[in-house]
């Protein structure tokens, strides 16, 4: 385990740790979204993984992540699903993936997503500091339910990283 120091980012501390992960399977989907797309689009994607997961005797390990790749100003390839205990069949949109092993800076942000990118921006900061470069695409895991409990979301954030 590393260190933790708190990073501050437009008035909110952020505690970052450093975790190494397994490579963890997935079941998924992907589209290429704006961000004003994303609401819409989620409940229909951890819908359809969710239930291809059951529907083929994969258990579900954890809650709901997204995984994001920006390809244009404002426009992200997303990945979103469940991690699985092993790899499902793919189906229609639906495939199996993998959540990469390594080390990753982790946070936690509490709030709505619109505050996020001061986790992302607390995280870049925080692998700087250890002298590092982000490896791999970040992904966010979903621990609260946005319809129920707008202020006091829970999401993780992880950014994959190397230390140069």
């Amino acid at each position: 385990m590393g260190s933790r120091p708190a990073s501050k980012v437009n008035m909110k501390t952020y505690e970052i740790h450093r975790e190494t992960r397994f490579a963890q399977p997935t079941v998924a989907t992907r589209a290429t979204l704006a961000v004003t797309e994303m609401r819409e689009w989620f409940p229909k994607a951890f819908a359809a993984t969710y239930g291809q997961a059951v529907s083929q005797d994969a258990t579900v390990t954890g809650p709901p992540y997204a995984r994001y790749h920006m390809v244009g100003e404002g426009r992200f390839e997303v990945e979103a699903g469940f991690p699985v205990s092993e790899p499902i069949t793919p189906v229609g949109d639906v495939y199996p993936g993998t959540l990469p092993g390594g080390t990753c800076a982790v946070t936690s942000h509490i709030g709505p997503y619109d505050g996020l990118a001061g986790a992302y921006r607390a995280l870049e900061d925080w692998i700087s500091a250890q002298g590092g470069t982000v490896s791999a695409d970040p992904w966010e895991v979903y621990y609260s339910d946005p319809e129920e409990e707008p202020e006091t979301l829970r999401t993780d954030v992880y950014m994959p990283f190397v230390t140069n």
